[in-house]
């Protein structure tokens, strides 16, 4: 009779120790693992959500993180949930102009928080010439020219925001009276090698050009200027024989901006101004902080008859722009529209309102914690379970498939334009996207290999300058779709 053969000791040994390699290690594990190539420094946050709120992944899901610009998540979907008939022209939105006084009027340039007021020569809407020509119809003659942004208090900028950040385009001033984006472009166009470039820009700063010609090279041109200074710097270099190079700077007092831009329109018009440009600002005051007023109801006063009103395009319009490329200013002038509906259109107000829409979804107060509307402030912060139940929330809502077509698309266009190109993901995720100093963040929504939606929250803090954050962030979820 033949005995059947048993396999050696050491071969069952073998097989023992082998079998763990030949599985494969869990999507948790591969997916940390993932994130583990970032080395020591980066600490990462990620919840990946099936369609019945099933976690996938949880990795640090309740620590709290320096969202960036995931902070608009929460304030544009604070917009679609307690303004109205935002597809609709905004009535309540638009600048307006009045004349005060008799004989010689002033001339009172009111802002109501239009984010989109231009003073462009090709406009063709929300145009600033058009309540010029309002005035020139109705005089020839003016004394001062005012603009007044008093309908929000005077918050210029948020708390936690960074100072250098204030002469830049991405942290200029936010007021009630906005033109252009608060953004002046200055025109660098080259001369001769050795030479400084020649500066084409509307009069309203004062250019110290220490800008240099060059033979060859990139065009690397920088502009500063300290806070609340009308002196601009401008250095670096501009090839000669490149193109002109448009360097965008901030606005600090935005009203003023707008009341100087006025006056030159009213005078290109024939009317004669014979007074100043001026402002009114409302001082922040305890009225401006729920904790403080109470239950107190707020009086606004009634508003003089405006010689001429604007009406803007639909608020989703404004909307789409601010999710799309990321736009800070008109995030934050949605965070205080959003104030102002039980309010005083105070960042308090603002931040008061996204916590009872944030109660309304079931987000513990724990989760988060905001001092703007548009991700600048460092001290915002954000769990990535909590942008789950909220992004989970918005799906459910009558307006969330609307909303989420405001979100990028991987592959296709706004912040994400360059991201998830030639993956299994081009085209598949929908996510808003956040960059500030050492902090990355991407939330929203991606469709999986198996056709399921998945609801996802990443983000990274304190990476150090070599590490490409946003990559390893990509991969993992690229990861994640591939086995769902």
């Amino acid at each position: 009779m033949q005995r059947s053969r048993r396999p050696a000791p050491l071969a069952l040994l073998f097989l023992f120790l082998a079998a763990p390699a030949l599985a494969k290690e869990p999507l948790q594990q591969r997916v940390e693992a993932k994130l583990a190539e970032a080395g020591p420094g980066p600490r990462f946050g990620l919840v990946v959500a099936d369609a019945d709120g099933r976690e996938l992944i949880a990795i640090n899901p309740d620590q709290r993180f320096i969202p960036a610009s995931n902070t608009k998540i929460f304030t544009t979907a604070a917009a679609f949930a307690i303004l109205k008939d935002l597809d609709q022209p905004d009535q309540s939105g638009g600048a307006s102009v009045r004349l005060e006084g008799k004989d010689v009027p002033d001339v009172v340039l009111r802002g109501h928080g239009d984010a989109r007021l231009s003073s462009a020569p090709d406009c063709v809407s929300d145009c600033l010439a058009t309540l010029a020509d309002a005035v020139a119809a109705r005089t020839k003659r003016v004394r001062d020219v005012v603009g007044d942004d008093s309908l929000f208090p005077d918050e210029r900028w948020s708390p936690g925001m960074s100072w250098n950040n204030i002469v830049s385009r991405y942290g200029t001033g936010i007021s009630a009276l906005t033109l252009d984006d608060n953004e002046l472009a200055i025109r660098v166009v080259a001369t001769s090698p050795g030479a400084p470039p020649k500066i084409e820009l509307l009069p309203y700063y004062d250019i110290d050009n220490r800008a240099v010609t060059v033979a060859s090279g990139e065009t690397a041109l920088s502009a500063e200027r300290m806070p609340n200074s009308r002196l601009l710097r401008l250095s670096g270099t501009i090839a000669a024989g490149a193109e002109p190079e448009i360097v965008r700077v901030g606005i600090d007092d935005p009203a003023h901006f707008a009341a100087w831009r006025f006056k030159a329109l009213l005078e290109a018009r024939g009317v004669r101004v014979t007074g100043k440009v001026d402002v009114r600002h409302r001082p922040l005051g305890p009225g401006d902080d729920p904790k403080r007023r109470g239950a107190a109801p707020i009086a606004r006063p009634a508003e003089p008859e405006a010689l001429a009103r604007l009406t803007p395009p639909p608020v989703t319009e404004d909307l789409v722009l601010i999710n799309k490329v990321s736009q800070n200013l008109h995030a934050e002038l949605m965070l205080r529209r959003v104030a102002l509906v039980n309010g005083t259109g105070s960042i308090a107000d603002g931040v008061a309102a996204l916590q009872a829409m944030l109660e309304r979804a079931g987000v513990p107060r724990t989760g988060w914690d905001f001092s703007d509307g548009s991700g600048m402030s460092t001290y915002n912060r954000v769990a990535p379970r909590t942008t789950i139940r909220l992004l989970r929330w918005i799906a459910a809502q009558p307006w969330g498939t609307q909303w989420r077509q405001t979100l990028p698309v991987g592959g296709v266009d706004g912040t994400l334009g360059r991201r998830f190109r030639g993956t299994p993901l081009q085209g598949k995720v929908f996510a808003k996207t956040g960059t500030i100093n050492a902090t990355n963040a991407l939330s929203g929504y991606l469709t999986a290999r198996s056709g399921r939606t998945l609801t996802f929250s990443a983000y990274a803090n304190d990476v150090p300058e070599d590490v490409a954050a946003t990559r390893l962030i990509d991969a993992a979820l690229v990861l994640v779709a591939e086995e769902n």
